[in-house]
């Protein structure tokens, strides 16, 4: 018996559990499947346009700037603008996921580069698994799709998100999970990111880019 075994086999011998426990186990699942839902606010519903507009100005509440395109192969001419306009070099890091390699980065100047980073990129991109209307957050897995580090190391982080995976609410995020990727095979890591980074920890004063990216640019990929 493993070290593991031995310390659950203390507990049920401390609740009086017999070793049949498949009627506890079915009845952790049904609760589990079956929970009632809190109350949720009803800000970030309504028809999808109107979450749209919700999630735009929620983000850009928080400091992020939020672009609309089209279509996917619309991206990356958006990116060059950004970057461009804002004097930034016209560098980018992404990850793996096929939706970010199918667009047309050879139809800009852009010098692209795939996989995690290492401290040392100025702009990375990333595409959300979803977004929440009601806060203007961004959703992002980790995995080699979209790296967790450039989430964090990169002074610009620019993210794609599809209009039809703008939720209304956390809770539709947690069930899109759930039903995306199954019991037990959730991603590592969940970042749930509303605007760029900031701290008003020193005297009050509002300072972008404390601990991660000090610009988020969204933009937003219609169909």
């Amino acid at each position: 018996m493993s070290a593991r075994e031995e310390i659950f086999a203390s507990i049920r011998r401390s609740l009086a559990v017999g070793p049949v426990d498949a009627p506890r186990r079915d009845a952790v699942a049904a609760r589990l499947a079956q929970g009632p839902v809190g109350i949720v606010p009803r800000r970030g519903h309504g028809e999808p346009a109107e979450r749209l507009a919700t999630y735009k100005s929620e983000a850009e509440r928080v400091l992020a700037t939020v672009a609309d395109v089209a279509t996917a192969a619309d991206v990356p001419a958006e990116i060059a603008r950004f970057l461009r306009e804002n004097n930034l070099p016209a560098t980018l890091r992404f990850g793996d996921d096929p939706r970010l390699a199918a667009m047309p980065w050879p139809a800009t100047a852009l010098e692209t580069a795939r996989g995690p980073s290492e401290g040392d990129d100025l702009n990375a991109v990333s595409a959300a698994f979803a977004a929440v209307a009601e806060t203007g957050t961004l959703v992002l897995v980790s995995g080699p799709d979209n790296p967790t580090t450039l989430n964090f190391l990169p002074d610009n982080h620019l993210v794609v998100i599809f209009a039809a995976d703008i939720v209304g609410d956390v809770e539709s995020v947690f069930a899109r999970l759930k039903a995306t990727y199954g019991p037990g095979a959730l991603p590592r890591t969940v970042n749930f990111v509303t605007g760029p980074s900031r701290s008003a920890d020193i005297e009050q004063t509002l300072l972008l880019g404390a601990h991660g990216p000090r610009r988020l640019h969204i933009v937003v990929v219609a169909g």
